[in-house]
């Protein structure tokens, strides 16, 4: 009699090989629905959340300012003061006017009403009231004509062979044969890269005021500009950045329609380059089409120290420079990683919070120690900073081994142990920073511009916007107002006897005491 095996039942051993393949599966099922949940969290928390760099809430009310901020019942500081009455000590409005152009027109009696009305007798004057209002001037267009006139000896003309003739001297234009003012190639930059202004919207601005002025010219007047004047300043600027031994760096996209060998929808890039917080300030974009670290490489050749950047590694291509790397880029992974988590966690102790905690105790010494001198600032990060640091150290070394590296408090750790050395740099020299935050700040007004443009043509275009940029940031990070010192530049550069010559260029640069007080902004707060 033949013995059959029965194969329509599993056996216990295939039974078991089949529980723990489940089990696999089950546990990277897992992994995936909490790797999709912490990115659907944090779509949600970017769409609809405040971000840790928020937007100020006054931006959220442009179109119901008046309504909501209007309170009848709050009573207004008077500037009104009449002469006998008590003296009123000088308040926020008091300080905020003191640097205006003052205007001052008097209200008086005629010699026919100068007569009191009880008596008959003539009255004299007691006192005056005052009331102040600001004024303010709308933009106006109007032409100028440059007349010069040309002289010539009568004397000569009737006894001599020659007649010698003589013109009055003219300032040379910042554009020869076209309409452009220095004024107005100012006022088109200063819109458009200040104020945020697209071109096309100028257009219909200029239109308003009686001038068709089409934005193909106004983009021919400021690429003229930058290409012919500002250049050379960005040059110079350039050379002093490069004598510095702490800069920072960073770069945002940036899209060029018309770039050869290129489609429109590629991105390209704004470079930035700027000084620590050893003075003078001095920013410089360049713009570039790819993100190679060949372009750092080649613009900062020949500048040895410090360098503050993310965590992008097209730096390491920059040879003699020491990279810093940047605690906010570290803290705000740890912030994501937090934000990810489901809401009745945030509140509990959990690894994300540990990880965050260890970068807001190494911000919270760094707000202590802002204005101290570096000597002093170093000597306080050695005492107080080492310890949190070694400390930091140990638990990434425990936690990684806990944790998915593809999980957002992953990728929080990953990102501060292969940063680490670079994380730790800033401890070797009390004028560092902890943070990249300094580059980040001068790159937003290029990021929020870039949202009102939303491109540039070409590349000529493209690296005029840079220069500019460059100009006008640096001129306001030194306390000058951007449109009157563009116009200032574009009155003097034209009529430089040397344009090459760095000593008569240097006169010229935001930071120069040479510059007429005009250019400058008074009262204004430092942060």
């Amino acid at each position: 009699m033949e013995t059959t095996t029965d194969t329509s039942h599993p056996t216990i051993e295939e039974l078991q090989q089949q529980n723990i393949k489940l089990a696999k599966q089950n546990a990277e099922l897992s992994a995936k629905l909490a790797w999709f949940e912490e990115q659907f969290r944090l779509s949600q928390k970017k769409q609809f959340g405040a971000s840790s760099e928020r937007t100020h809430p006054d931006q959220l009310d442009l179109f119901n300012e008046a309504e909501s901020d209007a309170n009848p019942a709050a009573e207004e500081p008077t500037l009104e003061s009449v002469t006998y009455s008590r003296k009123k000590q000088s308040g926020q409005r008091e300080a905020m006017v003191e640097n205006l152009p003052v205007e001052t027109i008097e209200y008086r009696l005629s010699e026919e009403e100068q007569t009191c009305s009880y008596c008959g007798g003539n009255l004299h004057e007691m006192s005056t009231e005052t009331r102040q209002e600001l004024k303010l001037i709308p933009a106006e267009i109007k032409l100028v004509k440059h007349v010069r006139f040309v002289y010539a000896c009568r004397r000569c003309e009737v006894e001599a062979t020659t007649t010698p003739v003589v013109t009055a001297p003219m300032p040379r234009p910042v554009y020869p044969g076209s309409l452009v003012s220095s004024s107005m190639m100012a006022y088109i930059m200063s819109q458009k890269y200040v104020e945020s202004m697209p071109l096309y919207r100028q257009e219909q601005q200029f239109a308003r005021l009686g001038v068709a002025l089409s934005r193909q010219t106004l983009a021919n007047w400021m690429i003229h500009g930058a290409d012919t004047w500002l250049r050379l300043l960005v040059e110079r600027m350039h050379e002093h950045l490069l004598q510095k031994d702490i800069l920072h760096a960073d770069e945002t996209t940036l899209q060029v329609l018309r770039e050869p060998g290129r489609s429109a929808e590629s991105q390209s890039y704004l470079w930035l380059y700027r000084t620590g917080r050893e003075g003078p300030p001095i920013i410089i974009y360049e713009y570039q089409p790819t993100r190679a670290g060949e372009h750092p490489r080649k613009f900062l050749t020949g500048f040895k120290g410090y360098l503050h950047v993310d965590g992008y590694s097209g730096y390491h291509k920059i040879m003699n420079v020491t990279l810093v790397g940047c605690w906010a880029h570290a803290r705000r992974k740890f912030d994501e990683a937090l934000q990810a988590l489901p809401d009745p966690k945030r509140s509990t102790p959990v690894t994300a919070s540990e990880g965050l905690d260890f970068c807001n105790r190494l911000f919270a010494i760094e707000r202590e120690i802002k204005d101290s001198t570096p000597e002093e600032r170093t000597t306080i990060r050695m005492a107080r900073s080492r310890p949190i640091l070694d400390a930091f150290s140990a638990w990434l070394r425990t936690q990684r081994s806990r944790v998915l590296p593809k999980s957002k408090l992953g990728e929080a750790i990953i990102y501060c142990q292969n940063q680490w050395e670079k994380l730790e740099t800033f401890m070797n020299d009390g004028r560092l920073e902890i943070d990249n935050n300094r580059s980040e700040r001068s790159i937003k007004p290029f990021v929020i511009g870039r949202k009102n443009w939303m491109f540039s043509n070409t590349p000529r275009g493209a690296k005029a916007s840079a220069m500019i940029y460059s100009m006008i940031e640096t001129a306001k990070e030194n306390g000058l107002n951007p449109m009157i010192y563009l116009t200032y530049l574009f009155e003097k550069l034209p009529n430089l006897e040397d344009p090459k010559d760095t000593k008569a260029l240097d006169m010229l640069l935001p930071w120069s005491q040479t510059l007429p007080l005009t250019c400058r902004v008074f009262n204004k707060k430092t942060t």
